[in-house]
């Protein structure tokens, strides 16, 4: 990298390539697809799974045994956008052993209708959904847009006895502003309808919630974690994510992280983005001609030709043109399933709005997006165009770059907002591509198909146990509060990066944390993650709460911990298992020989994040964000002063006197404040 490009490494993790979550058992499932249908009696089941795990055909065996076997009279299958709906075309599942084949009749495909999906012009689709409803066929598959629209014009009684397949589930929302959502509740208050929602990122860019907990409690959940995904591959052995902060143009800091010779799809930013010079067309032409001269357009494929200076001819999808033929040419040869399995069929894609959610290309090996998206859940998903496994295919990388501020304190404003979101995007996908943690307190007991190290699992002492075929450690940590509820278990076993993805996109809380290294981690560990789980889960009890919290934070901090510890990766060798990161976790486990809650909560979340723009940001640029952070007076509110009298209790049971105001710890003090502010405000109302 030159001066003008700086490399801010985040996340880099290895895998074994097992083939695990590839092979298929006797009916044609691959191990996703069978543990979702081992559930396909259940009325609502939620199948979190990443991109590329195979979501669709776990949906097309769970539809047909619920048509066949279990009295539905059709299934309705509602995707974001018309470009998904392909993924639902017929599909010959009895070629592979299943009982019978996926068939959608071509009058009941809407996604390959004419006409726009809204209201305006969208009444001849609602039609075609009654239509479908007063018929005898089984399968319909439509757009989010025309299933609200019809059911505001049906009603949800027009499909009871039927199945709602609602795919890319995170487009629904909790907010009654979010008509899918309201639908989805009153078909589950009218419970005459089955619901089987999916999604590769279970959470919105907004941080909102997806269902109000209730609503989610009555859905039995399907996971398959991006470890086992990734882990169980052929072919792609490595996923690399990094950030690159330049100054200048884009245009001119590009070239240096987009590597000719691997199958790239670029995205350049929104014409209203900072890092945007305001011409998407001119941008894209001046990306191709950084990469060699223009030979001129495939007349068939519509693909632009660029030469290099070596004599290869790329071949690149241009998806930013707003010539509708030509787009359409373009978007008609990278679908076209003839070139499927071809790898030289196109080399690299341009695209703004395009080729994100849904979008299928398995030869891709770097997803390079310039400026932050609109969301953290567009950036997860633009990672997974990436992380399709291929033959050939070893490594995959994710590239943002981000344009470093000025000294202007407007400039530098808008820039620390880009910068934590793509530290937050950072910190979740490293906890999404770990393995998973459960915990348990001391001594609860060792579980079936862990292995303990070579002394096995050992009473009284810190035991870290994993599981290589599910990818998933056990670890014990004294003074943990195990969940009680049905509920806080759930959450503890399945929603723990949710609660983390509502953490790392509270801007306050990521802020402060990553620029003022004067707050005590305990702030961000105990009081703003205990603040996230209490707005969150407000029906838990207070233990619940605490248990939830307390595993949340484990979990970011072991995977930190494992990451720092872990020794460094010989690209000569093989990985295995990501033993690396195994190693880590062990080794902080040995270092640390009592591994305790309270320490768990002295581990600031954002350290990792805080050493990593310190090596890649401009110095005089970090001192004027800190000073700006600074000069934002954070005032404390009642929950939190509430909260941090709750810690002082805690602190006078263990050391016998009240925290206090002038103690030399930053953490004590915080407590003695919170006991101060609580007073000052009983005084001012006596």
């Amino acid at each position: 990298m030159t001066e003008h490009v700086k490399n801010a490494p985040s996340v880099s993790v290895q895998y074994a390539a097992t083939g695990a979550s590839k092979k298929s058992n006797e009916l044609g499932m691959r191990a996703m697809q069978e543990r979702a249908y081992r559930m396909r009696g259940e009325q609502y089941l939620l199948i979190k799974s990443p991109p590329a795990s195979g979501k669709s055909r776990a949906l097309m065996f769970i539809a047909l045994d619920k048509l066949e076997n279990q009295g539905l009279r059709q299934a309705i299958i509602v995707v974001p956008e018309r470009s998904i709906g392909a993924s639902f075309k017929d599909t010959p599942l009895s070629k592979y052993g299943f009982w019978s084949d996926w068939i959608v009749a071509p009058q009941w495909n809407l996604c390959n209708a004419p006409g726009a999906d809204d209201p305006k012009v969208a009444k001849g689709k609602v039609a075609s959904v009654r239509a479908f409803l007063a018929s005898d066929d089984r399968v319909l598959v439509c757009t989010h847009a025309t299933f609200r629209f019809a059911v505001d014009d049906m009603g949800v009684a027009a499909f009871d006895d039927r199945l709602i397949a609602v795919d890319e589930f995170h487009h629904v929302s909790a907010n009654p502003e979010n008509r899918l959502g309201a639908h989805l509740r009153d078909f589950m208050v009218r419970d005459k309808a089955h619901i089987v929602a999916m999604t590769g990122s279970y959470f919105r860019g907004d941080a909102e919630a997806v269902l109000m907990p209730e609503d989610e409690a009555r859905f039995e959940t399907v996971t398959y974690t991006y470890y086992e995904q990734l882990n169980g591959y052929d072919h792609l052995k490595s996923l690399d994510i990094g950030y690159y902060f330049y100054s200048g143009r884009y245009l001119d800091a590009i070239a240096e992280v987009l590597d000719a010779g691997r199958k790239t799809i670029v995205h350049i930013p929104n014409v209203n983005a900072r890092e945007s010079l305001g011409d998407k067309i001119r941008e894209a032409e001046d990306i191709m001609q950084a990469l060699g001269t223009w030979k001129g357009a495939d007349p068939n494929t519509g693909f632009q030709l660029v030469e290099r200076p070596d004599g290869t001819v790329l071949k690149i999808a241009d998806l930013v043109d707003d010539d509708g033929a030509r787009r359409d040419r373009v978007i008609g040869s990278l679908k076209d399933s003839a070139h499927a399995d071809d790898r030289d069929h196109v080399d690299i894609i341009i695209a703004l709005g395009m080729a994100k959610e849904g979008f299928d290309w398995i030869w891709c090996e770097h997803a390079l997006t310039v400026g932050y998206r609109s969301s953290l859940t567009e950036i997860v998903q633009i990672i997974g165009r990436a992380t399709r496994d291929a033959p050939g295919k070893t490594s995959a990388r994710f590239t943002n770059l981000i344009a470093e501020p000025d000294a202007s304190e407007e400039t530098v404003n808008e820039a620390v907002n880009d910068t934590l979101k793509a530290i937050a995007a950072s910190l979740l996908m490293e906890q999404v591509l770990a393995p998973k943690f459960t915990f348990t307190p001391k001594s609860a007991g060792s579980k079936n198909g862990f292995d303990y190290g070579d002394d096995g699992y050992q009473n009284g002492k810190t035991n870290v146990g994993f599981n290589e075929a599910t990818g998933q450690f056990h670890m014990e940590i004294g003074g943990l509060v195990p969940p009680k509820s049905a509920e806080a278990k759930r959450i503890c076993e399945q929603d723990i990066n949710e609660v983390l993805a509502a953490f790392v996109q509270d801007r306050q809380t990521v802020e402060r944390g990553v620029f003022d290294d004067e707050i005590p981690a305990e702030e961000f560990t105990q009081i703003r993650m205990g603040r996230i789980v209490a707005d969150r889960y407000p029906e838990l009890s207070e233990d619940d709460r605490e248990a939830v919290r307390q595993h949340a934070v484990a979990a970011i901090a072991m995977t930190q911990q494992g990451k720092a510890k872990a020794p460094a990766h010989d690209p000569s060798d093989e990985p295995k298992a990501n033993t690396a990161f195994i190693t880590g976790v062990r080794q902080y486990v040995t270092d640390v020989k009592d591994l305790e809650i309270d320490l768990i909560d002295r581990i600031n979340p954002f350290q990792t994040a805080r050493a990593i723009l310190a090596k890649s940001m401009d110095e005089a640029v970090l001192r004027d964000i800190a000073a700006i952070i600074a000069r934002k007076r954070i005032n404390l509110t009642h929950d939190e002063a509430r909260m941090l009298a709750e810690r002082a209790v805690r602190f006078r049971q263990e050391r016998g006197r009240l925290p206090s105001l002038t103690s030399t710890d930053a953490w004590e003090r915080q407590m003695a404040e919170g006991i101060a502010f609580l007073q000052r405000k009983a005084a001012a109302n006596a």
